[in-house]
């Protein structure tokens, strides 16, 4: 039987496609633009075909042309969007991909697949659109992101309509994400985790930012609108518990990176247990006693 669905992808679309319109907000797509190049300056090979899965605008694509870190550039866009230069598009789902088996040396996927259905389907297809010795690396946003928002939503709704509902979508944890690369077939998975923190006047603000980056409440099983009441209980509440000394309240988003290849036979593999050619303790110095017995 399949899981049941979480997102409204239709929605999500939707939105994203309204923030764009109206000026997406993307400075958590420019820190993490700038991170992928820092991460990707360590790895010293080419990579002849680069995707760009469903990152919410082209900067990823637009990067990895004009870096040269990449050859050829193909971009799926999640809404429909116009050319670029140099940039192939496709308009597309991340759950869906629409190419061949082994047709690219790096993918990478920016602020997207925090809202797959599917997460554990969506990387075996990204693993399989890679060619062997392929790279993949994803940045999603993680489980203590908008932390503070969550807890102020969920006491105001608790308090003034006498009941919860989901306002705040779930987000994946770092500590279940490397065993989803293994699980989709990659090999040597890292995982690791940046936390920034936005600051704001006041959460009206933040709310504007969220709508700005096509990231409110799309969950299938939402509710209505927040009532008044319940939105100004909920500031005064962020106010009290979130405020720095100067009166800025914060806000927290957690970016959890992933990476992992497609297995090769020229990649490191483990020794064999009992293979090893030295002893630990020539290697420090140190002289190995046996336990008595």
């Amino acid at each position: 039987m399949s899981s049941p669905l979480l997102f409204d992808s239709a929605l999500i679309r939707k939105r994203l496609a309204r923030a764009r319109r109206a000026g997406f907000a993307d400075f958590l797509v420019a820190r993490a633009v700038d991170d992928l190049s820092d991460r990707l300056g360590a790895v010293l090979r080419e990579f002849p075909q680069a995707l760009d899965l469903a990152t919410p605008v082209p900067a990823a694509a637009t990067w990895l042309r004009l870096s040269g870190r990449a050859g050829a550039v193909t971009r799926l866009a999640p809404v429909p969007e116009p050319g670029s230069p140099g940039l192939a598009i496709a308009a597309g789902d991340p759950e869906a991909l629409p190419f061949a088996d082994r047709s690219f040396d790096l993918a990478v996927s920016l602020l997207a697949l925090q809202h797959a259905n599917d997460l554990p389907g969506a990387l075996v297809q990204v693993r399989r659109a890679l060619k062997p010795d392929g790279l993949f690396v994803g940045c999603l946003l993680g489980g203590r992101t908008l932390t503070e928002l969550r807890q102020v939503l969920a006491q105001a709704e608790s308090e003034v309509e006498g009941g919860l509902s989901p306002r705040v979508a779930p987000f994946a944890e770092v500590r279940d994400l490397g065993g989803l690369l293994q699980r989709a077939g990659f090999a040597l998975p890292v995982t690791d985790v940046e936390t920034v923190t936005v600051r704001y006047g006041d959460p009206f603000v933040l709310m504007r930012d969220l709508r700005a980056m096509g990231l409110t409440n799309a969950l299938r099983e939402r509710r209505g609108r927040l009532r008044r009441e319940t939105l100004m209980r909920a500031a005064a509440l962020y106010a009290e518990r979130f405020a720095d000394p100067d009166g800025r309240l914060r806000a927290t988003f957690e970016l959890i990176w992933l990476s992992g290849w497609v297995p090769h036979e020229s990649q490191q593999k483990p020794l064999r247990p009992g293979s090893a050619q030295a002893r630990l303790a020539d290697a420090l110095g140190t002289v190995e006693r046996k336990e008595p017995s």
